[in-house]
């Protein structure tokens, strides 16, 4: 079994930050891609930010330049730095990792969802 624990989400003023962190635990033997993605009501999910392994970044046009995506590899674990945030920045933010469990499977994983509401 494996399971990704968020935190770090809340209630905040548009202009200001969160830090959401994602824990990835259990039968692990690789974490390989690790990103956000949000949905907001009404609205399909969407990518935020991705990282790699090895440190590659990818991000949703929206958030270039405001959000930062970073990774701890010891600790199986996903950050996502978001500053200046917009009242359309609005939405649950979920985690994701593609993982390879001890017996070699690899598969997607899924946290349980983060709600981060700006506004004023």
């Amino acid at each position: 079994q494996v399971q990704l624990e968020e935190s770090g989400g809340g209630l905040v003023q548009p202009g200001g930050s969160l830090r959401l962190s994602c824990a990835a635990s259990g039968n692990i033997f690789r974490v390989n891609v690790m990103g956000w993605y949000r949905q907001a009501p009404g609205k399909e999910r969407e990518l935020v930010a991705a990282i790699t392994s090895t440190g590659s970044t990818n991000y949703a046009d929206s958030v270039k330049g405001r959000f930062t995506i970073s990774r701890d590899n010891a600790k199986n674990t996903v950050y996502l730095q978001m500053n200046n945030l917009k009242p359309e920045d609005t939405a649950v933010y979920s985690c994701n990792g593609n993982i390879i469990t001890s017996t070699g499977i690899l598969s997607p994983y899924w946290g349980q969802g983060t709600q981060v509401t700006v506004s004023s």
